[in-house]
């Protein structure tokens, strides 16, 4: 079968599998070599340092690539390093049009690079088409999507809102890690530019930080991978070895964690203790047939709201023993955060509160524990909540 007509879940599984030729290895080698001879005075071979080109990291790039229908992914260092690459053809004065309810770390990012006078942000809630029309009038150079939201798990638009950057001649991004492409490929929508913290779904297991960016055009992927290896961004071969291993049971982690977190959602949804949950995947969410519409799978992401506020997040967390208080998602293991006070810590008060983050708040990653063990962890911890 030629590489074009294979379904996703074979790219995942095998894309590079058993084309060693030295060998004859199944699974691709690891190439740890920093550099590499030439094979006479004047004549590189085709890999010859490794910031440059590394076989390794080419062959997760390229998988990625497949996965995404991109035509070049750039695999670099870590998932903040992958959205400033992407960000990377702004000039000072330029607009970036940026969701307000993005993940903090995002926000952190473009605020300080804004104070600094690189570009110019506009936060937007980008579910308010007039919001968004209102931005891009103002002559915007690229528009950034998160969706779903993190960690409001708002669902955004995809096809409208690369219409309307497309009409005012806007680079558009899509964030693209709560789901990854095993549920949701934002390119085939219309985006320029997928952006991926692969530390989380991609790789799947805790075990590695890195980032990828993949392109529509190869002209435009060939610009950034250049920009990528003149400012030493592109990532290790063993980190990109990892992931590439991750990758390999991408669906079967997905399609579990999915569920898992489907039966979570409808747990907390009914519990008198919570008093919202966030989760697509639910019929009462507003984003509920645009998610069906865009995506393949609602995912393995969630919030919700605790009817005690902070203090009965403080005694939710002290109780669980299943869900392990960090920061971070996507792994196997099932954890929950406090976007407040962890991962949104940065951004200030204000901006919080337009985003609707309040101190009630947590964020939950479901991993690949048995249901039953989830859901009692979880009714263990709020009934401890409710006697406190």
């Amino acid at each position: 079968m030629a590489d074009e007509n294979r379904r996703a879940e074979t790219i995942a599984a095998a894309n590079g599998i058993g084309t060693d030729t030295a060998f004859g290895a199944v699974t691709p080698p690891l190439y740890l070599s920093t550099t590499y001879t030439f094979a006479e005075f004047e004549k590189a071979r085709a890999y010859d340092y490794a910031r440059l080109g590394n076989p390794t990291r080419d062959q997760l790039a390229d998988t990625l690539a497949k996965l995404e229908g991109g035509a070049r992914a750039v695999v670099v260092s870590s998932g903040m390093a992958a959205l400033d690459l992407a960000l990377s053809p702004l000039r000072p004065g330029d607009l970036l049009v940026a969701p307000h309810d993005c993940y903090g770390g995002t926000h952190r990012l473009l605020s300080m690079r804004a104070a600094r006078g690189h570009y110019r942000v506009a936060f937007v809630d980008q579910t308010d088409e007039a919001a968004l029309n209102a931005a891009l009038a103002e002559g915007a150079r690229i528009v950034l999507t998160e969706t779903p939201s993190n960690p409001l798990m708002r669902i955004t638009d995809i096809r409208r809102v690369a219409a309307l950057a497309k009409a005012a001649g806007a680079l558009f991004i899509v964030d693209n890690t709560f789901l990854s492409p095993a549920l949701q490929r934002p390119l085939a929508l219309g985006a320029d530019l997928v952006v991926h913290s692969t530390t989380k779904f991609l790789n799947g297991h805790s075990d590695v930080i890195g980032g990828a960016v993949i392109a529509a055009d190869a002209s435009l992927g060939d610009e950034l991978a250049a920009w990528a290896n003149t400012v030493g961004v592109t990532g290790s071969p063993f980190d990109a070895y990892l992931t590439l291993r991750g990758v390999r049971t991408l669906f079967p982690r997905i399609e579990r964690q999915s569920r898992n977190a489907a039966a979570v959602a409808a747990f907390l949804d009914a519990h008198p203790a919570v008093a919202r949950v966030y989760y697509p995947g639910l019929p009462g969410h507003p984003g509920h047939a645009l998610a069906r519409s865009q995506q393949s799978g609602f995912g393995a992401m969630l919030s919700a709201e605790l009817a005690g506020g902070r203090e009965a997040v403080r005694r939710l967390v002290g109780a669980l023993r299943v869900f392990s208080l960090a920061e971070s998602l996507g792994g196997v293991e099932s954890l929950i955060a406090h976007p407040v006070t962890m991962t949104h810590a940065a951004m200030d008060p204000e901006a919080r509160e337009r985003a609707g983050v309040g101190h009630g708040l947590v964020r939950l990653s479901v991993g690949l524990e048995a249901e039953e063990d989830l859901l009692g962890d979880l009714a263990q911890a709020l009934d401890a909540v409710a006697r406190s």
